[in-house]
C-alpha cells in the first residue's frame, strides 16, 4: 500500500512516522506547503518526498492523509474523493457548516471512504467510560463534565486560522460527549473570557470558555477550555450516575494539587501537551485506517461524525456571541445547502 501525507507539521509528522513502520504500508509520499520540511521528514524515513499536491495524485497513491492548515481540508477531501482515494483528514472538515456539508457530498457522491481524526475514540480512558455508560454501571446518567486546558497558547498567527477555541479545541470533548453517552446535544449556553493575552482578542478569539450542554435525555454536561494551564496540559471527563461515578484522564500525570492535607501528591512529571497524552491514541486511528483501507474493519469515525460535533462547536460560538441559549436545530438553517 502506497500512502500520500499531504502536511509534515507535527501531526502530519506523527502519522508518517507512524505509517512508515506499519507492516501493511510499502512506501509514503510526503509534500508540505514548505517543500523543504517534507525533504527532510522524507530523508528520515526513508521515504519520497513530492514537490507538491499534484504530484501525489499524479504518481498515484492507494490513501491519502490530510494534516495540513485547515482552510484547504475541504478542497483535498473532494479532489481525494474525486480521485476516488479514501482519506484520513484531521478534524475539522473545514469551519464553517456549508464548507463540511459540500466536502460530504463530495464523498458520498464518489462512494469514497472519509475517516475523520477524533483520536480519543481510541484512548483506552474514553473507551473505558463509554463501556461504563452503555454497560449501566453507572445507572441513570446525570451529568457529565468535560474539560481540554493547554499548558501554553499557540503562535498568535495561527488563531485567525483557527476557528476558535470551540470549533478547534472544544470540539474533541463535544465528540466524546456523544460518542461515549450515545446521546446528542439539543441545546447549548456558552460564554468566553479574553482577559489574557491580547492576541486572543485581536484574533477575536477567546482564550477560556464554557459551555453547559443538554443531552437529548436530559442529562447536564458541561465543557471547559482554556489556552492557559500554566500547571500542564489537563483533559478529563467525569461522569455520574445514579450509582457511580468514573473519570477520564485522572492519573499520575495529571497536572492537579490538592490542597487536602491528606490528599496525594502532584505530578511529578504532568503532561506538557496532546502529543504526549494522546500518543498511543494517534498510532491506533491510523493503525484502524490502513484497516479500514483494506477493508478489514468499519471505518470508525466518518464524515458525519465530524459534522455533528461541528454542530455543536458552531451552537456555542454563536451562543457565546449573541450572549443567548442556541438550539442544535438552530444550525441546520444556518449551514445552508452544500457550497451555499
Amino acid at each position: 500500500m502506497r500512502i500520500g501525507v499531504i502536511g509534515t507539521g507535527r501531526i502530519g509528522t506523527l502519522h508518517a512516522r507512524t505509517l512508515s513502520r506499519h507492516r501493511d504500508v510499502g512506501s509514503l509520499i510526503l509534500t508540505d506547503a514548505d517543500p523543504a520540511r517534507a525533504q527532510e521528514l522524507a530523508h528520515r524515513l526513508g521515504e519520497t518526498a513530492a514537490p507538491g499536491v499534484d504530484e501525489i495524485f499524479r504518481w498515484g497513491v492507494d490513501a491519502v492523509v490530510i494534516t495540513t492548515a485547515t482552510a484547504a481540508h475541504a478542497e483535498l477531501i473532494g479532489r481525494a474523493a474525486r480521485s476516488g482515494l479514501p482519506v484520513f483528514c484531521e478534524k475539522p472538515i473545514a469551519l464553517d457548516l456549508p464548507g463540511t456539508l459540500q466536502a460530504l457530498a463530495e464523498v458520498e457522491a464518489a462512494g469514497t471512504i472519509l475517516q475523520m481524526g477524533f483520536q480519543r475514540r481510541f484512548d483506552a480512558g474514553y473507551a473505558g467510560a463509554r463501556e461504563a455508560v452503555r454497560s449501566g454501571r453507572l445507572g441513570r446518567l446525570h451529568t457529565v463534565r468535560a474539560l481540554t486546558c493547554d499548558q501554553s497558547p499557540p503562535p498568535a498567527d495561527w488563531l485567525p486560522l483557527s476557528g476558535g477555541l470551540f470549533r478547534d479545541t472544544l470540539i474533541h470533548d463535544f465528540d466524546m460527549l456523544r460518542w461515549v453517552t450515545g446521546r446528542e446535544v439539543t441545546d447549548v449556553y456558552a460564554s468566553g473570557s479574553d482577559a489574557g493575552p491580547t492576541m486572543f482578542r485581536e484574533a477575536g478569539d477567546v482564550d477560556t470558555g464554557a459551555a453547559l450542554l443538554t443531552l437529548d435525555d436530559g442529562t447536564l454536561a458541561t465543557a471547559t477550555a482554556t489556552r492557559l494551564n500554566g500547571a500542564g496540559y489537563d483533559v478529563r471527563m467525569e461522569l455520574a450516575g445514579e450509582r457511580d461515578t468514573v473519570v477520564v484522564g485522572l492519573d499520575d500525570r495529571t497536572p492537579l494539587a490538592s490542597t487536602e492535607p491528606t490528599g496525594p501528591p502532584p505530578a511529578d512529571k504532568p503532561w506538557p501537551g496532546f502529543l504526549e497524552r494522546f500518543g498511543p491514541a494517534y498510532e491506533a486511528e491510523l493503525n484502524a485506517f490502513v484497516d479500514v483501507v483494506r477493508a478489514e474493519r468499519p471505518n470508525p469515525c466518518d464524515g458525519h461524525e465530524a459534522l455533528q460535533a461541528l454542530r455543536v462547536a458552531e451552537a456555542c460560538e454563536i451562543s457565546r456571541r449573541d450572549r443567548r441559549p442556541v438550539s442544535l436545530a438552530e444550525t441546520l438553517g444556518r449551514a445552508g445547502a452544500p457550497g451555499g
